[in-house]
């Protein structure tokens, strides 16, 4: 990877805070530790998603705190946080080329100066996309266009990486490449990463702390060699189904395919 700068991994706390829309309430306790890569996973509708977007500013609690490396950026807008979000969708812009829709991560405006484009080619390269700077989204496959939502992460320059299951509609393989691809960066920039995902094979590969959410709840944190552990949280065992041996077994093969 080429080398880019990375700033001091934060810690990410949610203070008892609350949020609630229609009937569905949440309550968030928990301290995400600065640098780490942590996989969010839980039931669908358990409030994954909500968790992030209040990190990132999308959602505003009701009550409580979100601190980002012991500040509190409740009055801070989502543009101004030390927070970049990888979504599902990796929403680039179809009239945008890879370089504009990378170059939004310098300049909203896109009035790029040669020193961006410059980071913009080192930020495709770090992401395996080098020579495509010029195509239009609809011209890309699905895992490349999830490497040009990171590229535009890269380009951002933000300690906290907040992914919202981009990789769920990836085939396996793809799928594993594109986790090596973020295990990668974090590990040459070190940032704190959260990442929503439903897979536990996902969190075997590349998570090194798991936090299941459950019910609106952050209901257990913790290393994820503990939660894949016989001895891991009984809810969690429940989520992803107890195989008992199996789930040893798997444990094995990830740990040799990495």
């Amino acid at each position: 990877m080429t080398a880019i700068t990375a700033r001091k991994a934060l810690a990410v706390t949610l203070d008892d805070v609350s949020f609630s829309y229609g009937e569905a309430s949440f309550r968030f306790d928990a301290e995400f530790a600065a640098g780490r890569i942590t996989a969010i996973m839980g039931p669908s509708g358990s409030g994954k998603s909500t968790l992030l977007n209040l990190i990132a500013g999308f959602e505003a609690p009701s009550a409580g705190k979100v601190l980002i490396g012991g500040i509190d950026v409740g009055k801070v807008p989502p543009s101004a946080r030390p927070v970049s979000m990888v979504f599902q969708e990796n929403n680039l812009f179809a009239h945008l080329s890879v370089e504009g829709n990378v170059g939004l991560g310098r300049s909203p405006s896109l009035k790029l100066t040669s020193a961006d484009r410059q980071a913009v080619a080192e930020a495709l390269a770090c992401v395996g996309l080098s020579g495509k700077a010029s195509r239009l989204p609809r011209e890309l496959s699905g895992g490349e266009r999830q490497r040009v939502a990171l590229a535009r992460v890269l380009l951002r320059d933000r300690p906290v990486l907040l992914l919202d299951e981009p990789f769920a509609s990836l085939g396996p393989a793809l799928r594993d490449d594109m986790l090596d691809l973020v295990a990668g960066i974090h590990a040459e920039r070190r940032m704190t990463v959260l990442f929503v995902t439903h897979q536990p094979e996902d969190a075997r590969r590349i998570g090194e702390e798991i936090a299941f959410v459950d019910e609106g709840r952050v209901a257990a944190t913790g290393p994820a060699a503990d939660f894949f552990d016989r001895s891991g949280p009984d809810a969690f065992r429940r989520y992803i189904g107890d195989r008992g041996d199996s789930v040893a077994g798997s444990q094995h093969i990830a740990r040799k395919r990495t």
